[in-house]
């Protein structure tokens, strides 16, 4: 971060990877200050140590010293010691600033996971009072309102002093939501919404056919639009939605994102954070940005205008703040990559084949992969696409009986099991001597938050931690085929960007073939060389197509969704266009769905 004046030091110990009976405290014992009796790091009465950040002197000793990676020191500046929302505890985690919202907007966050978005939800749903960087504050939601006075926050948390706030919140982990809520789905809304009817919501969300189905039967993508759905109809002055479109194909990515936006004109408030940018490019109004590092400290910069806001993550620059937050830009291509062509006959073809289930049939027309193509497989939810994966895995056999076997293959499945072995260890096997090198922690390790993670237990780690585990390890493997079955779902941008980048790279340098299963367009439209549109009836039928180049198979797949995207003029990025505006009426009438170039 480039900053004039430093004077404010933040020191946060990682208490869950901190083993100061393991490693002999080494980062008391190297201490400058304390070999000069200044106890800037001492034991704490909890058994691991505390560092006084004013008389800390910034060395890093401290960080490199550590063997478990356990401890961060950062220098801010000092113009951000007044901004402080909310500190965990001593040497934690502090977030800095919030965002706002206003009357019949939708506010879009934007940031890193672990850099603070769901501690400014959470404060804002007003699940968590912010201490203001006084630990062990005891004021109340009145004293929060006076830290923000003469601005729309201050009224924000004034209405909820006085009960006047009501705040509808979609939280993050939808996977527990089948522990605390039973019954079947109709019976949920319906007490939940009470009087108000159901009939708008369930539409727009699809959930008609679910209706008569227990919240412990459904997948992923159904829980998450029942969440969407109680949200919407527990009703409120505020709405929050904590990353809405996991788990959701592009379809309903896009109608969960109209329905949140219908809200505005019933004059509410609505926060979104989420990491697809598709998506919250279309749902929202204005973007405030998160920065920071990590588990260690957080600062909002806003508000912007949507595009602005959008183009200024990616760039990695905040103008507000005059601060670099990212040392590359995140860029796209406007034009769809030509179709290479590896001479001679297709590297790897497989034969028409079908997949029947009790109540679902797949059917895969033939096809072939050259060498150093990147795959993306496309197509709604329950349609097939995993089961195609699997059956180029040879984890299960066609009708015929018949399993595909190759020399050497990595495969990433859609819902990695936790297994009792030590995430260092993992990656180790997996990488072999590359585990070793600088080019594997710069690729793989820093990129991807894994080196604070290497002595935990893969049974220990959160849903996102386990899945960027399990993507790191299977780029790791020396392979011919990489199968990566929605490598996207829990990471933030920028992982997704390391992801799609490592495959162009494995690709390209190695000559490997690579399928990527994937929901969020933008990991698609960066690493893919050629696209498998599936269709069908979801649930019942599939239907795999042989691989096409990217501008076929975007027209091919958008169309059948009725959905059309344009470029932004600044990033390339792919924007959704807004249903029959005149450039979706204009691009339909052409027949292009995808690449197309507009503000």
């Amino acid at each position: 971060m480039e900053v004039d004046r430093v004077l404010l030091r933040v020191a946060v110990i990682n208490l869950d990877h901190c083993q100061p009976t393991k490693c002999g405290t080494p980062c008391i014992t190297f201490c400058p200050p304390v070999r000069n009796k200044i106890e800037a790091i001492k034991m704490g009465e909890n058994g691991f140590p505390v560092i006084n950040e004013e008389l800390c002197i910034g060395c890093g000793i401290c960080v490199a010293k550590c063997p478990f990676e356990a401890i961060a020191i950062v220098n801010l500046p000092s113009e951000l010691g007044g901004d402080i929302i909310h500190q965990y505890g001593i040497n934690s985690f502090r977030l800095y600033r919030l965002p706002y919202v206003e009357a019949g907007t939708v506010t879009g966050l934007l940031g890193r996971n672990g850099i603070g978005k769901s501690t400014a939800l959470s404060i804002l749903s007003g699940q968590l009072r912010p201490n203001l960087g006084e630990l062990g504050h005891g004021g109340g939601w009145e004293d929060v309102a006076k830290r923000f006075r003469g601005t729309l926050i201050q009224d924000y948390f004034t209405r909820m002093a006085a009960g006047r706030l009501k705040v509808a919140y979609k939280p993050q982990n939808i996977t527990l939501i089948p522990k605390a809520v039973k019954g079947k789905v109709g019976e949920v809304l319906a007490r939940i919404a009470g009087p108000k009817p159901l009939d708008k919501v369930v539409e727009m969300l699809e959930l008609g056919h679910l209706l008569d189905r227990e919240v412990s039967a459904l997948s992923g993508g159904e829980l998450q639009r029942l969440a969407i759905a109680a949200a919407i109809l527990r009703g409120g002055d505020c709405y929050i939605f904590d990353e809405p479109s996991s788990f959701l194909d592009v379809r309903q990515r896009v109608r969960a994102a109209a329905t949140i936006r219908s809200l505005v004109g019933e004059g509410a408030r609505v926060f979104v954070a989420d990491h697809d940018l598709s998506f919250l490019d279309y749902v929202s109004d204005t973007i405030f940005i998160f920065y920071g590092e990590a588990g260690v400290y957080g600062v909002v910069s806003g508000p912007y205008g949507l595009s602005e806001g959008i183009n200024t993550y990616l760039a990695g620059y905040s103008p507000l703040e005059n601060v670099r937050f990212r040392n590359y830009e995140i860029s796209f291509s406007a034009h769809s990559p030509p179709s290479q062509d590896a001479g001679g006959a297709p590297s790897i073809y497989w034969y028409r084949m079908t997949k029947t289930y009790e109540s679902f049939r797949l059917t895969v027309e033939e096809g072939s992969v050259r060498m150093g193509e990147v795959i993306g497989i496309i197509g709604p939810n329950g349609i097939g696409k995993s089961t195609f994966i699997r059956l180029l895995a040879g984890l299960e056999p066609d009708d015929s009986g018949n399993k595909i076997e190759y020399r050497s293959l990595s495969y990433k499945p859609q819902h990695p099991e936790p297994r009792d072995e030590i995430v260092g260890d993992a990656l180790r096997k997996a990488a072999g001597k590359d585990f070793e090198t600088d080019l594997y922690r710069a690729e793989i390790l820093k990129p991807f938050g894994l080196e604070r993670l290497l002595e935990r237990s893969m049974t220990e780690l959160s849903g996102g931690e386990l899945q960027r585990v399990v993507v790191a390890e299977a780029l790791s493997r020396e392979a011919e085929i990489y199968l990566l079955d929605e490598p996207s779902a829990f990471l933030d941008v920028e992982e997704r960007y390391v992801v799609a980048r490592l495959l162009k790279r494995l690709a390209r340098e190695k000559g490997a073939y690579i399928f990527l299963v994937e929901h969020d367009l933008m990991v698609v439209d960066f690493a893919a060389t050629r696209l498998m549109v599936f269709t069908g009836q979801p649930g019942i039928s599939g239907h795999a197509l042989p691989p096409m180049n990217m501008r076929e198979g975007f027209n091919k797949f958008l169309s059948e969704l009725g959905i059309t995207f344009r470029r932004d003029r600044k990033s390339n990025r792919p924007r959704v266009n807004k249903p029959e505006s005149r450039l979706d009426r204009l691009q339909k009438e052409m027949g292009e769905y995808y690449y197309v170039e507009a503000g």
